[in-house]
């Protein structure tokens, strides 16, 4: 079953259930991924369509803060149970261990010297944990380790 089909089972069992909020969250994944299919003129691949969800909670997470900076904790609160509904559909997120094996790796395998060399370093860890990590908690731990 793909990705997006367990969206939409998922989406008829919360209009069955009458869980409004899910359901809610559950038809603005859809939304977007509909609205990229249409402007891309495509049919989204799972890979693809872990690319819109990962999109999708980089931007609560932004709202969070923002909100959090407001003191609206009620919003900030709505955006976080949007972010556990859309985590149910990515992978399992990989450990701290298992990150921090990743970026040594890559390390090794790119011969990076310094903060210069972060690009080759992120293009290798990128491949691998894409969907499974945050991507700027990963970012920020190649940075950390390539500068000291």
């Amino acid at each position: 079953m793909s990705i997006k089909e367990k969206i939409l089972e998922d989406m008829k069992t919360a209009m069955r259930a009458q869980e409004k909020e899910r359901l809610a969250t559950i038809r603005l994944i859809m939304a977007a991924l509909k609205q990229r299919e249409i402007d891309e003129r495509i049919v989204l691949t799972d890979e693809q369509i872990l690319a819109v969800l990962n999109k999708m909670i980089k931007q609560r997470r932004d709202s969070i803060t923002q909100y959090e900076a407001g003191h609206r904790a009620d919003l900030a609160q709505k955006e976080a149970e949007e972010i556990r509904v859309i985590q149910q559909y990515l992978p399992a997120q990989l450990g701290e261990a298992e990150v921090d094996q990743i970026i040594t790796a890559a390390i090794q395998e790119s011969g990076a010297a310094s903060a210069k060399d972060m690009g080759k370093v992120m293009g290798l860890v990128k491949a691998k944990v894409q969907g499974k990590a945050d991507m700027m908690i990963v970012s920020a731990k190649v940075k950390e380790r390539l500068a000291g």
